[in-house]
């Protein structure tokens, strides 16, 4: 597994709703907040995406530390700054 770039900032401080549907390949570079299958939810931040196979930086609350796990232990993750203003009004037919 190669490292890439690590986040230079802390993770957000507020985490996101858990989506219905979502696709780790959307958040490649971007912070992440991850729910496993089984485990504790955690801040992520992906920087290279295989098949089978994702590696990047986890937030342990203090630092970024390199972390890779297998992209089947996954069962959500939502890349901040998702949720925005726009997709919550779209999803409660606000906007058209």
């Amino acid at each position: 597994m190669r490292q890439g770039q690590q986040p230079t900032s802390p993770p957000p401080k507020n985490k996101p709703k858990k989506p219905k549907n979502s696709y780790v390949i959307d958040c490649q570079h971007q912070y992440t907040y991850v729910w496993p299958k089984h485990g504790k939810s955690i801040w992520f931040y992906p920087t290279r995406i295989e098949y089978g196979e994702i590696s990047g930086y986890r937030w342990n609350g203090r630092r970024w530390e390199f972390y890779g796990f297998n992209s089947e232990s996954i069962d959500q993750v939502s890349c901040t700054p998702i949720p925005t203003l726009y997709s919550e009004l779209k999803e409660s037919n606000k906007l058209e």
